[in-house]
Order: C-alpha cells, then structure tokens, then sequence
C-alpha cells in the first residue's frame, strides 16, 4: 500500500509541475511577450550538455563496477572461460565506441551552438570520410565473427572418445542423474518401461545398464572430459549450468548433448568467491510449469580422488538380479584412471 500510495504522490506531482508549465505558457501567450533566446542561453546549454555526458560517464561507470558484485563468479569450465574472454572482448569495444560517439555528440553540441551573425558550413557529403566510417566497423565486426564462428565450432565439436558419458534427465520439477559405469556406455531407454522402480524407463535387460547408476547429485571430476546425455519426460527443460557457462534443451523424444571440461573445484571457488556455503548448482532454465523455479540439483565438482570415493558409494539400481556384476565396488577404481601430465592432473573415464 505504502509503495502505490508513493507511486500515487510522484504521478500527481508530475502532472502538477506539467500543469504549472503549462499555465505560464498561456499566461506568457496572453502578454504578448515574445521568448527571446540569446547567445548566453545557448552556450549555457551548450556547457550543460558537457557536465550531463561528463556525469553520466562517471555514473556510469560507478554503477557499472558497484554491479560486478552481483555477476557470476569466474567461469568454472575450459569453454566458459573463452566464451567470457570473447564477451568481455565486445563489451571493451562496444565500451569504446560509446564514450567516443557520445562525447563527440555532447562536445558538437557545446562547440557548434548556434551565434548571431554566424552561418552553418553546408558540409553535405564526404566520400572518403564514409568510406572509413564503413570499413573499418566492418572490418571489426568481421573479425568478430570469424572468431566467434571458430570459438562455437570448437565448443560444439563431438565428444572425443575418453569423455565421461551421464546423463541428465529432467521432468517436472526435479533432476536424475545416471553415470555410465566402467563400460563408459548408458543402457537404453524408453519411455515406455517408466515405472516407479524404474523413472527413467531403463532397459534392464541391455547389458550396457548392468553398471549404470543414478544419484541425485551431480559429482564430476575436475580436468574431466564429461559429455553430458539430456532427456526429457514430459515437456521442454533446459540444462543450465550457470557456473560452467554451459545450457542445453532437454526435448522429450530425442537426445540433445554437450561437451564440458570443469576446472575448478568446488573448494577452489569457495575460497574465490569468500563465500564457504557456496555451491554449483544445475537449474532449469525454460519456464516449465508453476514449479519450475524450484527445479534445481545441487553439483559438485571435486578432485579425481574425492569422485572415485563418492562413486563408489553409490549402489546399482538397474542390474539385472542373475546378472549383477561380479566385480567388488572397489573395482570401480577403473572407473577413473587419472594420468600425471606435469603439474597438471588430467581425468578421463575409462572405456
């Protein structure tokens, strides 16, 4: 009430000064008095016009650097980090071109005030000044293009063999994820064997699900390649990972993908971020019903190490009962092999 009530107070106090105005012009009208424009009132304007830019450049860029507080933290993923090296690219020149072109337009407008006695230059074309005006932002768009063209074709590219294999799987309004095991293949699926024992209609008798598994977070390896499977139960869903600068549709029907290598732990941001209760989290991102803004699954991305001892936590659920694996959980240590590559650890699952 308090918030209409004020609302009310600002649109009445609008309409009284537009009244008020309005009252002096027929009053002024009346008198005959005829509004006289001197060249005093133009280079006051003129040099108003400077302090407004000058002001709204410094607002600007207060109010641009108070937002860097809420934006995402660093990208957590190989690709993100390009896609946010390229974006910061078109900010910086986009940042560039406005400060000159709204300069130049404040700063013509104080120089070129009008005078008496002083006629306009009548300047009406310049072929050599467009030619430049025209090339060179194509040029510039150009090479942003071809750039960006290279950036999505390598970010698109099909999974390379050693990736991980997990599928997400979205209905309204939650998550399942389901790990490949150690064959490195998810068993086929149908909608059709959906059952309550069952949610993502898993075909128990492919041998590819004997080593499946499911949970309901989602863990990762950092430096994994991980080629993420989507589906969808019932309507459209959008896998958004806001940290790792990644997002997919789920489509019921079909079987979208996306390839990913996270790079930071989940540790490793927390002490970026200065916040110990943060999380990565996987969200829906297209407005799927009423409950679509509850729909999220906490992620983790953790060590080699740290993920071999999750996964192995995590039970089978759709091996068969006269075909349930005869290795021991430990096994599962093949899983994950992690190769010593200098100072680095790179993660790969195994086939």
């Amino acid at each position: 009430m308090i918030k209409l009530l004020t609302l009310l107070v600002l649109v009445m106090a609008v309409v009284t000064i537009w009244r008020i105005i309005r009252v002096l012009e027929l009053v002024r009208d009346l008198r005959g008095d005829e509004e006289a424009i001197t060249d005093k009132d133009n280079s006051t304007n003129g040099k108003l016009s400077l302090w407004f830019i000058l002001l709204g450049f410094a607002g600007m860029i207060y109010f641009t650097i108070d937002a860097k507080k809420y934006l995402l933290p660093v990208a957590a993923s190989k690709h993100g980090a390009l896609t946010d090296s390229f974006l910061d690219m078109n900010f910086a020149l986009i940042i560039v071109v406005f400060f000159i072109t709204q300069f130049l337009l404040f700063y013509f407008a104080w120089k070129y005030k009008h005078k008496k006695g002083k006629k306009a230059y009548f300047y009406p074309e310049n072929h050599k000044l467009e030619f430049i005006w025209t090339i060179i932002p194509a040029v510039v768009l150009m090479g942003l293009i071809v750039y960006g063209l290279k950036l999505w074709i390598n970010i698109t590219a099909p999974a390379p063999a050693e990736a991980m294999v997990i599928e997400v799987y979205g209905k309204q309004f939650d998550w399942s994820v389901r790990y490949s095991g150690a064959d490195n293949k998810l068993g086929h699926s149908n909608f059709k064997l959906i059952t309550d024992d069952n949610p993502l209609g898993v075909d128990v008798k492919d041998a590819s699900a004997e080593d499946d598994k499911t949970a309901r977070e989602l863990h990762i390896p950092v430096g994994a390649i991980i080629n993420f499977k989507f589906h969808s139960r019932d309507v459209i869903h959008s896998a958004y990972f806001p940290h790792l600068r990644a997002q997919m549709n789920c489509v019921p029907g079909m079987t979208t993908e996306f390839t990913l290598e996270p790079t930071i732990t989940t540790d490793s941001m927390r002490l970026i971020t200065g916040n110990p209760k943060f999380d990565y989290v996987l969200l829906c991102n297209k407005i799927c019903g009423v409950a679509h803004y509850n729909m999220k699954l906490k992620m983790v991305i953790e060590s080699a190490a740290d993920f071999k001892k999750w996964y192995k936590e995590q039970s089978y659920v759709f091996a068969k009962p006269e075909a349930a694996p005869t290795v021991e959980p430990a096994s599962l240590n093949d899983t994950v092999k992690v190769a010593e590559t200098g100072s680095a650890t790179k993660v790969v699952a195994a086939r």
